[in-house]
């Protein structure tokens, strides 16, 4: 099943459906520009007089209902406690998630306010006017921080699945190319790195695992971020969420072709973060000191999913420009993602020669 058969099918017989389950009919419902990769249709939905929403219609078939139902259950426990993020709207029976089957595909349906503001790319990364840069990075840890507070109080009913669910040395020999020895030998070293550290309710549980600009819109009027897109959310090391935040951090100084100033910012960046972060919950100093493995694995991740996609579409392996770049970084162990390294250039950042596999 293809992103454009799902379209079609969506035209000919799902948004009938679907405007009836959540009674949507008079609704405006257009499909949102996909990203690479995507797992998801995303519409929204507009009517004059009535606050718009969006909705989804997954069609992989990787997930276990169990999976989608542990989603809109910890999206609406973050919503009804307080949490920055777009709500889960119920279907007219009363339902998180609706299931609907055509042709013998499975399809999982669920609808979500939309969010008040704009993502930054949508304001061509301006911040508010006359508002230093600062009080973003602020709220970004803090509304982080208010998300893991909550998650560390949370007894899901249906459990969603974790970090080493798929991060693990099977799913590495799988979809990973024994022409990558070094990095297959590489990941499974971090992932047993990962898999010694203590788990208990201050460190794992209910994590994003996808927080970044693309991911949450802003206020311009009063700052306030609102988080959606919960769809990675697993659970996982409450770090790997701060890990993501200095990685999405570095778009700001990435044109810096000093790296002396690069490292001064991320740290200042960093701290401003984590200033937030720890308005709303605690993080244990021991845990940050761990920040460079936890950012080797959000490039696992990276590095994971992009062959996951090349699966998916059954494409010949290949390593572009920036899965070149992630791949000599976890080979030869260069920190940070190379950022203060003589890896990195500021010309073409985060981008090696493409390699054939």
């Amino acid at each position: 099943m293809t992103y454009n058969e799902v379209i079609r099918i969506g035209d000919e017989y799902l948004l009938t459906a679907i405007s009836k389950l959540y009674g949507l009919e008079g609704h405006k419902i257009k499909p949102i520009q996909p990203h690479d990769g995507g797992r998801n249709v995303v519409y929204t939905c507009e009517k004059e007089g009535l606050s718009a929403k969006i909705l989804r219609i997954s069609f992989l078939n990787d997930r276990r209902r169990e999976d989608y139902l542990g989603e809109m259950e910890y999206v609406r426990y973050l919503f009804d406690n307080g949490g920055s993020v777009s709500n889960v709207i119920s279907s007219l029976n009363g339902n998180l998630l609706e299931e609907i089957d055509y042709n013998n595909h499975r399809f999982f349906v669920c609808l979500f306010e939309k969010a008040k503001g704009k993502m930054l790319v949508e304001n061509n990364y301006r911040y508010r006017e006359g508002i230093p840069i600062t009080e973003y990075y602020y709220n970004c840890g803090k509304v982080l921080g208010k998300l893991h507070q909550l998650s560390k109080k949370y007894t899901p009913i249906h459990h969603r699945y974790g970090f080493f669910d798929r991060f693990n040395e099977g799913c590495i020999d799988e979809l990973i190319p024994d022409t990558l020895a070094l990095l297959k030998a590489k990941m499974k070293e971090l992932i047993k790195t990962l898999d010694s550290f203590d788990r208990n309710s201050e460190t794992y549980g209910m994590i994003h695992f996808d927080y970044n600009d693309g991911n949450y819109s802003i206020d311009f009027d009063n700052g306030q971020i609102m988080v959606y897109d919960f769809d990675n959310s697993c659970f996982g090391f409450y770090m790997y969420d701060l890990a993501d935040l200095w990685t999405h951090g570095v778009g700001w100084i990435q044109f810096e072709p000093n790296a002396d100033k690069r490292r001064k910012f991320m740290k200042d960046y960093f701290e401003t973060v984590l200033a937030g972060y720890r308005s709303e919950t605690r993080i244990d100093d021991s845990m940050l000191a761990r920040l460079p493995i936890f950012i080797n694995a959000t490039i696992m991740e990276n590095i994971v999913d992009s062959f996951e996609i090349i699966k998916r579409n059954g494409d010949e392996p290949e390593c572009d420009e920036e899965l070149s770049y992630l791949v000599k970084c976890m080979e030869d162990g260069i920190p940070h993602k190379g950022f203060y390294s003589e890896i990195y250039s500021c010309e073409t950042p985060f981008e090696l020669e493409k390699q054939n596999i």
